[in-house]
C-alpha cells in the first residue's frame, strides 16, 4: 500500500479485536514516529505504549469520547517536551502521531486519535514528569466489525469538504 492509499483508507476506529498487535509490527510503527521531522531535529517528545488493561481503563475513566480505549489493545500516548521545544513540542509530536496512524493503517490496523483525556489522570497514572505535556492519545488495534453508529452519523452529517472549499491560490478564496 502506498502513502496515499494509506491516507485513503484512514478512518477512526473505535471498535477492537482482542487480537494483539505482534511486536515487530508495534516496533515498525514507532520506528515511523522515530523518523518524523521536528523543528531543529530537536525531536522533543515521548511515546509511551499501554497495554495494561487498568491503566487502559484509567487513562479514559470518565471520558465520554474515549471509553473504547479500554477494548483497544495498544494505546500510544504522545507527550512533548515543552522545555526543549516551547514553541514547537505539539506540532512536532502530532507529525510523528500522523507517521505512526499512516503506518499502521498501511499494516492492516486501525487507529483513532483521541483528544478527551484528562492530562492530569494520564500523567499520574504513567508517571509522566512534569517538563512533558501529553498531546494525543492514540487507540491501535485491529478493528472489529460492528456497526459503529457514531461513525455512520458522521459519514451522513459531516461529508468531507471539497477541494475547492479548502485551497485557495496565491490569495484568500482565489480559485485556480
Amino acid at each position: 500500500m502506498d502513502v496515499f492509499e494509506a491516507v485513503q483508507r484512514r478512518r477512526s476506529i473505535r471498535a477492537y479485536d482482542p487480537k494483539p498487535v505482534p511486536e515487530d509490527v508495534l516496533e515498525k510503527i514507532l520506528e515511523s514516529a522515530r523518523l518524523a521531522p521536528s523543528a531543529r531535529n530537536l525531536q522533543p517528545w515521548h511515546f509511551i505504549v499501554v497495554k495494561d488493561a487498568r491503566k487502559r481503563e484509567k487513562i479514559s475513566e470518565g471520558r465520554i469520547f474515549a471509553g473504547f480505549l479500554k477494548e483497544s489493545p495498544v494505546v500510544i500516548v504522545g507527550c512533548g517536551d515543552q522545555k526543549a521545544s516551547p514553541k514547537w513540542y505539539t506540532v512536532d509530536v502530532t507529525i510523528a502521531m500522523q507517521n505512526m496512524v499512516l503506518t499502521a493503517t498501511s499494516e492492516g490496523l486501525g487507529t483513532c486519535w483521541i483528544g478527551d483525556f484528562n492530562e492530569n489522570q494520564v500523567k499520574e497514572t504513567l508517571k509522566i514528569p512534569e517538563n512533558l505535556r501529553v498531546v494525543a492519545l492514540l487507540a491501535l488495534g485491529y478493528p472489529r466489525e460492528k456497526l459503529d453508529l457514531i461513525a455512520e452519523i458522521e459519514k451522513i452529517i459531516q461529508r468531507r469538504k471539497l477541494l475547492k472549499e479548502i485551497v485557495s491560490f496565491e490569495e484568500y478564496k482565489k480559485p485556480r
